[in-house]
């Protein structure tokens, strides 16, 4: 039978020639198929599963790592004790690939559409993932990533620095590309509702956020941020906490919460007695919204974690849990914070850069706490002698530090770059108590793109979790 219809097709073809074709092309086509995307069709979609992906993983990673929150009980290996493994860094890497091709789609249909808007959106949000990316491995894909359609099966890895330069010279183009008085047509996007002007801001905050990653090894990035902060008509940034770039979780299908079980969010995962006793010192307000209350013998005992690597094997107390409720929706996942961008202003003024340094981290303060609930903030509170100006950066980042709860990375990454805050370590902790440094490369890579994973870790000294990342503090 099959060789049956092998002849009738090539008789068709011999006989008929186009004509036949033609009926072939007909029958296959879906008319319910769209057969060439616009810019804005796959936004939402790469908005969505990146941030949910970030957020997941931030869980999982930067906040045990950084000691917010941890798995208990857990009484050997994992994360907070320092233990990376090769597939530690799997849904990360995944993902940013995944939904970077997305977003080199949305490039291509940009440019070819002339749609000068989205193509400095799809700049954005690539330097988005591949800046998390790098921050995360250190070399890794990215001119021949997303390229399988070229015939470009095993990516060649590129230099971090090379990506990075490559990342600032696309946000330096994005910023330039955006036209207020062209409407973005294609759709309505979840994150600024097709707000141009909210897209440039998050584009040059990004910038800054990508410049001061580079400041320990660049000391031209200080003059440049300098620069774009004098020049908001040029480089408009985000400057109040409507503008914060938050990606909404509506609970409206398919923007669903990315805890399926908002119980796994809070089922075994206390919070860390670092992050917590920071936050009982201030009497800050925000404890309610993060963890629950502590328990001994049935009674509650206030806001109580447990220390990351922790050596016993139980406590007298049921440490305070993740609070569930952030997870489920409405819920929002923070991207960049107007926070953050005031942090960013005060350690340029910390470094004599721009004027009132304490002013903007002030500013930063009020906002991070903002972020997550209406409460005010104690009458007192920057009167207490651990968030009193006192002019250092080791201060700025401490509650920084804070601001970046739950914002994918980025606790982690100034950690790297700074050395701040200075976090507690036990003797349980693996890798000799030194944080890591980065994650390994998934091991598929040795499978799938042996020659190109062979090059990079030669490259960074073999596969190492202590190998520094270019921007690091040495």
């Amino acid at each position: 039978m099959k060789n049956i219809y092998t002849i009738i097709f090539v008789a068709c073809i011999v006989s008929m020639g186009q004509s036949c074709k033609s009926g072939f092309e007909e029958i296959n086509t879906n008319p319910n198929l769209i057969n060439q995307i616009s810019p804005g069709t796959l936004l939402n979609e790469t908005l969505y599963n990146m941030s949910s992906n970030n957020i997941r993983n931030s869980y999982d990673i930067n906040s045990e790592l950084m000691q917010v929150q941890l798995t208990y009980p857990q009484y050997y290996g994992g994360v907070q004790r320092y233990e990376i493994l090769e597939n530690t860094g799997l849904s990360q890497w995944n993902a940013s690939y995944k939904w970077a091709k997305n977003v080199q789609e949305m490039l291509a249909a940009a440019e070819r559409d002339n749609a000068s808007n989205y193509r400095a959106i799809a700049l954005t949000l690539r330097a988005w993932i591949y800046s998390n990316l790098v921050d995360n491995f250190g070399d890794v894909p990215f001119t021949e990533a997303s390229r399988a359609d070229e015939g470009i099966l095993q990516a060649a890895y590129d230099d971090q620095k090379v990506i990075y330069t490559q990342l600032l010279e696309d946000l330096e183009l994005a910023n330039g590309l955006y036209d207020h008085k062209v409407a973005m047509a294609y759709g309505t996007d979840l994150l600024f509702g097709n707000n141009s002007k909210l897209w440039q801001k998050f584009t040059n905050s990004l910038y800054l956020r990508l410049l001061l990653r580079t400041s320990n090894v660049d000391a031209s990035a200080y003059k440049k941020m300098q620069t774009m902060v004098n020049d908001p008509v040029k480089y408009p940034i985000v400057e109040k906490q409507e503008e914060s770039v938050i990606f909404r979780v509506t609970g409206v299908a398919p923007n669903v919460s990315p805890w399926s079980r908002a119980l796994d969010f809070s089922t075994q995962h206390a919070v860390g007695a670092y992050f917590i006793d920071i936050l009982n010192t201030l009497n800050d307000p925000r404890r309610p919204i993060y963890v629950t209350a502590a328990k001994e013998q049935g009674q509650d005992i206030g806001y109580k974690g447990i220390p990351s690597g922790y050596d016993e094997q139980s406590f007298p107390y049921s440490p305070s849990y993740m609070n569930n409720a952030q997870v489920v929706v409405p819920m929002i996942i923070p991207i960049l914070t107007y926070s953050e961008v005031c942090f960013i202003k005060a350690e340029l003024g910390q470094r004599g850069y721009l004027p009132e340094p304490e002013k903007a981290y002030k500013a930063g303060i009020i906002a991070a706490v903002s972020t997550w609930t209406n409460a005010a903030l104690p009458v007192d509170y920057f009167e207490q002698p651990l968030v009193i100006y006192d002019g250092s950066l080791e201060r700025i980042i401490l509650h920084k530090y804070l601001a970046l709860y739950f914002t994918d990375y980025q606790q982690w990454s100034e950690y790297r770059r700074t050395g701040y805050p200075i976090l507690p370590t036990t003797s349980s902790m693996l890798n000799s108590g030194k944080m890591p440094a980065r994650l390994m490369y998934p091991g598929i890579q040795k499978v799938y793109n042996p020659t190109n994973y062979k090059q990079a870790i030669d490259r960074m000294g073999e596969d190492d979790i202590n190998h520094k990342l270019w921007w690091a503090k040495k």
